[in-house]
């Protein structure tokens, strides 16, 4: 399963993505967060078979705490860059 799952400096910045894909680990974590499944998460790749799925949920499971923290940081700079965008326009 680990296979499935790549980390390759310079695809992705690094970031644990589906082997053979642009697909981020990180991604699927968001769409489990929403509460789809793994087969509601397939629909919206078709391209992917559920087993990628099911690994990017393990490796995610076994990173949760390093994952977590990125999307974190990342909700955290879109908010500011929305909170940015808003102050040039009052």
């Amino acid at each position: 399963m680990a296979a499935a799952i790549r980390r390759t400096p310079g695809i992705k910045n690094g970031s644990p993505h589906i082997a053979g894909t642009g697909v981020l680990v990180r991604t699927i974590a968001r769409w489990c967060h929403a509460g789809l499944s793994p087969e509601e998460i397939l629909v919206k790749y078709r391209f992917l078979e559920l087993s990628q799925i099911e690994a990017a949920l393990a490796y995610y499971r076994a990173n949760q705490e390093e994952i977590d923290a990125e999307l974190a940081r990342l909700d955290e700079e879109a908010q500011q860059l929305e909170a940015a965008a808003l102050a040039v326009h009052v």
